[in-house]
């Protein structure tokens, strides 16, 4: 009985080629767009995990926030004093204390510099960050150098100067002959000692653009000499104690800034807690855009289930021939139900391939990532819907009388 719909099932796809096309088209579209979106929704929540690991390993940085004001009452009198908005190199070495951050590995001191600009004989590039910083700040943070040194204690007051990859491309062709050669910056000499290996963009902004001298350094030639830090870089001893050494850091500030956790003046980010939040939200964009892609699958599927409709009403005489003759009712469901199996399952097939092609070129800036669970999916959800949508037609040409199907003009 099965062989027999297969065949009566194919010999009706093949008398509506048009038709039957048309109707594979509608589920070609809408598998492909479930794979190829969810696909491009995987993508975009690797890069942003990827970005985040740049940053460097178990690293929270505590910023400087707008001042915020305290408020003391006397009396029936409210008023608001002033909190410190300044976070000092004091503040930096205080959270390297073993006995009240046991769970902190090493802190680095960050001031940052605006508007520099480096040259190098008539090559010029305006860099997006120039730090101040320490040695420390390269293992925080996950700086290598690609060619020379990153900075040491030894470097401290010097005019020396480690750049970034893309700086140093822009200066020269062959960034590693930088080493050692004299960079202008803002038009004061400073001796590249290193070049930094390549991080690769983020979309928003480029790690590798930077530039970092020693801190005291940066104070004397850029920013003035200042108490004040931009932020501290601090790396916790593994990613299990982060909240801890968060706790840590905030109970370390909170006494020496003299503030509580209603006024505090000082941020920290914690990566882990970035990388859930991003996490979360990527999640559901993904989400949003698989309803998206499923909306279009639902209305292939009543397209299938209407021509189906349309080919029962079109077939009734040889419905009526074929129960006058001795077909079941069952025979009749199979035919139908087969042939609506078909025109899904060969849609379904197709928009697999068609997903999986378009995910493989990047898209909106995102290298999509096929989730291989979406193509097993989409082979499901495919043959379900040639049944679901294949059922009230085949059940419909079944019911039809031999004798009103014989008349069935």
């Amino acid at each position: 009985m099965i062989l027999e719909a297969v065949r009566f099932a194919f010999s009706g796809i093949a008398a509506n080629k048009m038709r039957s096309a048309l109707t594979t088209l509608g589920i070609v579209i809408g598998i492909s767009a479930v794979i190829a979106l969810l696909a491009v929704g995987a993508g975009t929540q690797n890069s942003i995990k990827s970005q985040i690991a740049k940053l460097g390993t178990n690293v929270l940085t505590v910023n400087r926030s707008v001042s915020t004001g305290g408020r003391s009452t006397g009396g029936s009198a409210t008023s608001t004093r002033s909190q410190s908005t300044n976070l000092t190199q004091a503040d930096q070495q205080a959270l390297q204390d073993p006995v009240l951050a046991p769970d902190v590995a090493a802190t680095a001191p960050v001031v940052q510099a605006q508007s520099i600009t480096a040259a190098l004989g008539t090559s010029t590039h305006s860099i997006a960050s120039t730090l101040g910083t320490t040695g420390d700040y390269f293992g925080i943070t996950d700086f290598a150098a690609a060619a020379g040194r990153v900075l040491n204690a030894g470097d401290t007051g010097q005019s020396v100067v480690v750049l970034g990859n893309s700086v140093a491309a822009d200066l020269a062709a062959n960034t590693a002959s930088l080493v050692g050669q004299s960079v202008s910056l803002n038009g004061q000499q400073f001796t590249v000692v290193g070049v930094l290996a390549a991080k690769g963009t983020s979309g928003l902004n480029d790690p590798d653009d930077v530039a970092m001298v020693p801190i005291d350094t940066a104070k004397d030639k850029f920013t003035g000499y200042s108490l004040s830090l931009s932020s501290i870089a601090v790396q916790a001893k593994s990613a299990d104690v982060m909240v801890q050494a968060q706790n840590e850091i905030q109970q370390i500030l909170d006494a020496r800034h003299q503030v509580t956790e209603a006024n505090r003046d000082y941020q920290v980010r914690n990566q882990a807690q970035l990388l859930t939040t991003a996490t979360s939200t990527t999640q559901t964009l993904t989400t949003l855009l698989g309803a998206v892609a499923g909306i279009s699958l639902l209305v292939g599927g009543i397209g299938v289930m209407n021509i189906m409709l349309v080919t029962v009403t079109e077939r009734t005489r040889e419905i009526g021939i074929r129960k006058a003759i001795g077909a079941t009712r069952g025979n009749i469901v199979a035919q139908f139900l087969v042939e609506s199996l078909i025109v899904s399952v060969l849609g379904g097939v197709m928009g697999i391939l068609l997903g999986v092609g378009i995910s493989s070129i990047p898209l909106f800036g995102v290298t999509p990532e096929v989730q291989w669970w979406t193509v097993w999916l989409s082979v499901g959800v495919s043959a379900a819907i040639g049944l679901v949508f294949g059922i009230y037609p085949a059940n419909k040409a079944a019911r039809l009388r031999p004798i009103d199907a014989l008349r069935y003009e």
